[in-house]
């Protein structure tokens, strides 16, 4: 390896080692009302990497996508849908990393927009936690609970 792409590896490394800010990290309640779960929306979780990466230094396809259950209820004449993604991130020098997400939707009128719905959350629930694997800014620190706790706490100025 040329000393020029040890340095170019570093750098990037180092860029992946350091953790979110408070302006990419959300909250939302839990399942049940249980505690409320932190997390990185989609799209900024995708501008990040496209910073970090270069709009063309990067790429994701679908592996496989798989509807694990459309069950429609007679009585309330709805649908429940459930949908598992995997999805594969792939460097411009070929590393890469694949990691599954999940889409869920209860209750829905319409079959067809239950599963364009899980479909796309799947997919980007995937994407997420695929680019988590390159490092803490790519999202892999919201899996560390005291970063969380207290990341949460700074307040960000409105845009």
């Amino acid at each position: 390896m040329s000393e020029e792409s040890a340095r170019r590896i570093a750098a990037l490394q180092a860029k992946l080692d350091k953790k979110l800010g408070p302006e990419y990290i959300s909250q939302r309640p839990g399942p049940g009302g249980g505690p409320k779960l932190t997390y990185a929306e989609g799209w900024k979780i995708i501008n990040l990497a496209n910073e970090v990466f270069g709009f063309n230094g990067w790429s994701s396809n679908v592996v496989s996508i798989t509807t694990d259950f459309v069950d429609y209820s007679e009585e309330t004449r709805r649908f429940n849908v459930g949908v598992t993604a995997i999805v594969r991130v792939t460097l411009r020098d070929g590393v890469f990393h694949e990691d599954v997400g999940y889409g869920l939707l209860e209750n829905s009128k319409s079959k067809g927009a239950a599963l364009d719905k899980c479909k796309k959350e799947a997919v980007t629930d995937a994407v997420k936690r695929t680019l988590r694997n390159f490092g803490n800014l790519l999202g892999n620190c919201l899996y560390d609970k005291s970063y969380t706790q207290e990341v949460v706490k700074i307040k960000v100025p409105p845009v």
